[in-house]
């Protein structure tokens, strides 16, 4: 109920969601983040998430708390995944001999390149929101907001536009190793 009052914005709603539901939520994310800083951050940023994203709860497929602690969890896993990708990243470059680095620099200047090309080819609706996504970092809900457009455009531009950067990247490669590519 107060979900669904939270999402309509009634007064006082959302206080009385965040009231209920705030400790439970740091818990669930204590466990999975240790450090408190970050756990807190993740708690600030659900939370914030939860009054934003009020209007997707239904009822039907189950109790509030529950899909709000699912959402919790889910971040909380996100954040570790970040964390772990992010040090092995700095493991993989600090171990790295110096010719290395060297080849895969001029590797991402060049994949850079052919990408700044194939974004040429997808339609302005398809890279403004590639673009706000993987240059400016933002979510999909993000994008929604930003563009004023419903979530589920947003995805479906975000969707089309990397499969057809994907197919045009591609082709760009075989065309370059010297294969005959399909126009």
């Amino acid at each position: 109920m107060l979900l669904e009052a939270t999402a309509r914005r009634e007064h006082g709603a959302y206080n009385l969601v965040y009231e209920q539901l705030s400790a439970p939520v740091r818990s669930v994310i204590g466990a999975v983040l240790r450090d408190p800083a970050q756990a807190e951050e993740v708690a600030q940023e659900v939370l914030l998430e939860i009054w934003q994203v009020a209007f997707r709860y239904d009822s039907a497929k189950g109790h509030a708390k529950a899909w709000v602690l699912t959402i919790a969890r889910r971040r909380a896993i996100d954040r570790v995944r970040s964390a772990v990708a992010a040090e092995a990243r700095e493991q993989r470059t600090a171990t790295m001999p110096y010719l290395d680095q060297v080849s895969d620099i001029v590797e991402d200047i060049l994949e850079r390149e052919q990408l700044r090309r194939c974004l040429g080819s997808l339609s302005n609706l398809q890279r403004e929101a590639i673009m706000l996504t993987f240059y400016d970092g933002y979510t999909n809900l993000q994008v929604a907001s930003v563009l004023r457009i419903p979530l589920g455009t947003a995805k479906a531009r975000i969707r089309d536009g990397l499969t057809k950067l994907r197919n045009v990247m591609q082709d760009g490669t075989a065309a370059t190793r010297g294969r005959v590519v399909p126009g």
